[in-house]
């Protein structure tokens, strides 16, 4: 029996399309993004040659000097202009052990298969290779989702996306095989002249409603939704909206790697590391 998806990947894909010609005005949210990921990647001592940009966008991700990178996009707009693969990031078409680093950006919050997608990067890893993701976590458009909820008292209709928390992130980190997993946030908040500027930026980032069978904002709620928005505005007219941004660094796992001690291994007792010195 075929399962529901929580979003449309075919809606998804238009989304995406529709976004491609204006990202660049809209693309604050993973520059931000990018930016984290190339700090963790600039510790990295050793070289990484074959990478993977895994929901490129507009190909933003700058790669270390040397590397060669395949770019991959859900969207054939996206995919094409960087002239790179069509792909979903839970159905990846590459081999096992391709490459010595995977990265994602604003992507994993919209997919149907978040355990699988995590599952595939790490396979597509060589061994001892680095994934590198950020996306929008759990706490993101605080603002938002309590002014639509408001907009539309008569029924109760989910308009923004469910949220990983960096804990669950975590988890789901392990879960998928990665050795040595971190999970960080990092908040990033935006003040807003209205509420069609956020709008505008959720449209041009493709990061809309995908959930299937969401009907439309009628133009009574959307006025409505305005009003509660610009409600929350601050002294200079101006209303916060904040993006949790969850960050994650995993590796595939290599018999090189550090391994945690034995249960039992240990040569003295937390009860004596405890107790106090005597006088």
């Amino acid at each position: 029996m075929a399962t529901t998806e929580l979003f449309d990947r075919a809606l998804r894909r238009r989304r995406r399309d529709r976004a491609q010609p204006g990202y660049t005005a809209h693309d604050f949210l993973r520059a931000a993004m990018l930016d984290g990921i190339a700090e963790r990647l600039d510790s990295v001592t050793r070289p990484m040659v074959d990478i993977l940009d895994l929901g490129c966008f507009d190909a933003a991700f700058v790669p270390p000097p040397g590397a060669r990178v395949i770019r991959a996009d859900a969207g054939y707009g996206f995919a094409m202009a960087a002239r790179g693969v069509q792909c979903d990031e839970d159905r990846l078409p590459f081999a096992d052990a391709s490459f010595d680093c995977v990265v994602t950006a604003g992507v994993l919050d919209q997919l149907n298969d978040v355990p699988g997608a995590l599952a595939l990067a790490r396979r597509v890893l060589k061994p001892d290779g680095l994934f590198l993701a950020a996306f929008v976590g759990a706490g993101s458009l605080a603002t938002l989702k309590p002014v639509l909820l408001a907009a539309e008292p008569d029924r109760a209709i989910a308009r923004v996306h469910p949220q990983i928390d960096v804990r669950a992130a975590g988890d789901l980190m392990m879960r998928a095989g990665f050795a040595l997993p971190v999970a960080d946030v990092e908040t990033l908040t935006v003040r807003y002249s209205g509420l069609g500027r956020l709008l505008d930026d959720l449209r041009g980032m493709a990061a809309t409603n995908l959930m299937p069978g969401t009907p439309p904002l009628s133009r009574e709620a959307l006025a409505a939704a305005a009003q509660g928005f610009a409600a929350r505005a601050d002294a200079d007219g101006r209303t916060p909206e904040r993006f949790q941004i969850v960050f994650l660094t995993g590796w595939a796992p290599d018999p090189s790697q550090p391994k945690p001690a034995k249960r039992g291994s240990a040569t003295a007792s937390l009860a004596a590391a405890l107790r106090p010195e005597a006088e």
